[in-house]
């Protein structure tokens, strides 16, 4: 399932190591509130995502902080992406 390897990803690309799978909500804000990431991260995750999933993001502000606003949101854009390929 897309949410769990989004998760996996975080984790992993992040180096989160007192957190699993399981401790992140998928509908809890991914910065400032809920997990808690800064921009640093999301460059990181962003480029760990366009990696693993081949994926091409706009440089549109708004629409990126719409896509990264959750683990929910973000596998829906990367299955939203996937699919246009």
């Amino acid at each position: 399932m897309i949410v769990e390897e989004i998760k996996e990803l975080i984790i992993n690309t992040l180096d989160l190591e007192d957190i699993t799978p399981e401790d992140i909500d998928e509908n809890a804000p991914l910065f400032v509130d809920g997990l808690g990431l800064d921009s640093i991260d999301a460059l990181e995750l962003g480029m760990a995502l366009k990696k693993k999933y081949n994926l091409k993001m706009g440089s549109n502000n708004e629409e990126n902080k719409e896509y990264f606003y959750s683990v929910k949101t973000l596998a829906e854009f990367v299955e939203a992406q996937t699919k246009q390929g």
